[in-house]
């Protein structure tokens, strides 16, 4: 197998037609010998039986349905797990990112004999608000992480088939799959595309965050080497007020205490207290949740033909 494209399904019945179309004719264009790898990642709408009409008409699409939701990350390396190509083109299928592309990451991939070629945005689209709190997230995500991924990296990139292999041995429960894309190594090199963009995207401000603390405490123990250093300069800094009030106290100069700085002391230290108990618990639920030793994902069925490998 010379190719595989491979991509995710939730809520996007109203993009697999025209993905596939653009899909088909840019393997085409590149080899005969392809395949189109969907996972169904527990889609509520119809988007599994468009993908099974497409698999009964066409031998070049695989189907790997999974048995509920597990998200957008897992089902990734779920689909690269299955993927069975000499290279690897993954792509997401709400079509912001074109699988036209192929044939320029490719093009990329043999000029610079990279093992990984992927997509970045040159100018990001959006509001100002939308570009402030991206450039935020990047920059708050990389001073935390102890390898930084690329501002503005995209889901689609062609990988090598020894760069997959590598990938996939990764069994993180908690996975954020730009992380790993670079702790796994070998070299990587981006292409700058233009992003499309729609207005209805299932990634809502909560589950930005939440990918931001799972991808942090995943991969860095810089946080809780931050608090080791915040508790610190609190004791510092208490430990120098608590000296001049000493000194002042040997003069006379201190009066009756004052409540205000009493009560604010103690939301103060209250408040970083159950910060720091909290970073702390978010690192015990992690090793929890590891040592349980459950698979990531849980497929229901495999739609594909028996082919042989070339």
């Amino acid at each position: 197998m010379k190719l595989s494209i491979v991509t995710t399904l939730y809520r996007s019945a109203s993009h697999i037609h025209e993905f596939y179309e653009r899909a088909t004719r840019a393997a085409a264009a590149f080899t005969a010998d392809y395949e189109i790898v969907f996972v169904n990642d527990g889609s509520p709408d119809d988007s599994l039986e468009r993908v099974l009409q497409l698999y009964d008409r066409d031998a070049h699409v695989r189907v790997v349905d999974l048995s509920r939701n597990f998200g957008h990350h897992k089902s990734m390396m779920t689909g690269l797990e299955h993927a069975r190509g000499d290279l690897v083109f993954l792509v997401d299928v709400d079509l912001e990112e074109d699988p036209g592309w192929l044939g320029d990451f490719h093009g990329a991939m043999t000029r610079s004999g990279a093992d990984v070629v992927y997509g970045v945005q040159a100018t990001r689209e959006g509001t100002a608000l939308d570009r402030f709190t991206a450039a935020l997230f990047y920059r708050m995500f990389n001073a935390l992480l102890d390898n930084p991924i690329p501002a503005n990296i995209l889901t689609a990139r062609l990988m090598t088939r020894r760069y997959v292999a590598s990938l996939v041995q990764h069994r993180d429960r908690e996975v954020a799959f730009a992380a790993l894309g670079v702790i796994a190594g070998f070299k990587q090199v981006p292409i700058n595309v233009r992003k499309g963009r729609r207005r209805n995207s299932t990634y809502t401000i909560r589950h930005r965050i939440a990918v931001f603390v799972n991808a942090v405490t995943s991969f860095s123990s810089r946080p809780l080497v931050y608090i080791f250093y915040l508790g610190c300069v609190i004791i510092l800094v208490s430990g120098t007020y608590g000296g001049i009030l000493i000194w002042r106290a040997a003069r006379g100069q201190v009066g009756v205490p004052g409540w205000p700085s009493l009560i604010v002391s103690v939301w103060f230290l209250g408040g970083v207290t159950v910060f720091c108990i909290g970073v702390i618990g978010i690192y015990l639920s992690k090793v929890f949740t590891e040592t349980k030793d459950r698979p990531y994902t849980i497929v229901r069925a495999l739609h594909e033909r028996t082919q042989e490998h070339t």
